[in-house]
Formats: C-alpha cells, sequence, structure tokens
C-alpha cells in the first residue's frame, strides 16, 4: 500500500476510515465546516514539517473548507473527489469521501494540485465563453465534466476563471478537456 508523505486534511472519521482503506497517510479531521482555530492551528505547523492535502467532499461544506484551510496554508496541495465517485450506497446519506471506493481515493491523491502564482492568465474569460462553459444553456453540466476530468472539483461560473488559473491549467490541457467533453455531448445525441 502506497505511503503518503504529507497529511490529509479530510472533514471527518469516517473520511479517514475510508483513506486508511486506500492508502498509508495520516489525516487531520476538521470535523465539520466551522473549522476550530486550534484545528487551523495544527493543520497550520503540519505544513510545515510535511506538507498537507487537503482532500474534502465534493459539496458546499468541503469547498468551504478547502477555503478556509487554503487561507491558513496558501501552498497546500489540493484532491478532488468526483462527486460521482462519493455517492453513498444507502438512502439519505451525504456525498462524500466516506463514500469513495479506495481506488477512487488513491486516483484523486495521485492527482493533486497546488496552488500556483495566480496572477498569470492562462485562460481567459473569452474562452470560457468559447468553450460554453458560462453564458449557454450546457453550461453547469460542461462545468461539472471539465471539473471531473482535470479533477479540480466543480466551481460555479463565476469562480471557474480563477480555479483554473490557481491551478496552472494550461491551454493545451483545458482545450483538450473541452474537446473530450464535445466528443462526449456528440456521442449523447
Amino acid at each position: 500500500m502506497k505511503t503518503i508523505k504529507e497529511v490529509i486534511v479530510v472533514e471527518g472519521k469516517d473520511d479517514t476510515k475510508q483513506i486508511a482503506k486506500a492508502v498509508n497517510a495520516d489525516t487531520i479531521e476538521t470535523r465539520g465546516s466551522a473549522v476550530p482555530e486550534e484545528t487551523l492551528d495544527l493543520i497550520e505547523e503540519v505544513a510545515k514539517k510535511r506538507g498537507i492535502i487537503i482532500f474534502t467532499d465534493p459539496d458546499f461544506s468541503g469547498e468551504k473548507i478547502r477555503k478556509i484551510v487554503s487561507e491558513v496554508v496558501p501552498n497546500a496541495k489540493h484532491a478532488f473527489l468526483p462527486k460521482a465517485e462519493g455517492v453513498p450506497t444507502k438512502a439519505g446519506g451525504s456525498l462524500g469521501v466516506e463514500h469513495a471506493s479506495p481506488e477512487a481515493i488513491r486516483e484523486a491523491l495521485a492527482n493533486v494540485y497546488t496552488e500556483g502564482d495566480s496572477t498569470v492568465e492562462q485562460i481567459s474569460q473569452a474562452d470560457l465563453i468559447k468553450a460554453r462553459l458560462v453564458g449557454s444553456p450546457e453550461a453547469k453540466g460542461r462545468r461539472e465534466a471539465l471539473g471531473e476530468l482535470l479533477r479540480i472539483g466543480y466551481v460555479n461560473g463565476k469562480q471557474l476563471k480563477k480555479r483554473l488559473q490557481m491551478f496552472q491549467i494550461s491551454q493545451e490541457t483545458f482545450w483538450n478537456a473541452i474537446k473530450q467533453i464535445d466528443q462526449e455531448e456528440g456521442e449523447r445525441q
């Protein structure tokens, strides 16, 4: 089983249990989206020594936690779980890492991103419009598909450009993903 050097920041103990089935790793649990100050202090201290990977649920709360932790540790690595991989098996459960297969967890951890210099613009607003990711009826579905293909999570139209910039997604990577989305849409019609 692969060992992860960095400490993985997750939401709860069920996430920790599921990650333990996939890799050897230490975790820090935020226990919800109101991350306690002492937990943030611990994350900041651990980040200096071993680095951290933020691996939260693919939902609103997970994004909120990701943002809070990123403010404390701007050079944190990010792992994203596609929504389809975090669907609960029992009715009434919430979307999350605790429902992901060991393979999905290993895949997410193998494709981590580190926030880059977000002042360098790779993808313009015009590119987003041309790719039908904003301002078109199918934009939300296309953003969901893009987020899964690039493993950067789902974001709304206002946040997409910032997310692409934050993870330094290149023009080539972006347009290859758009080409794949276009092909998949063409096959469904």
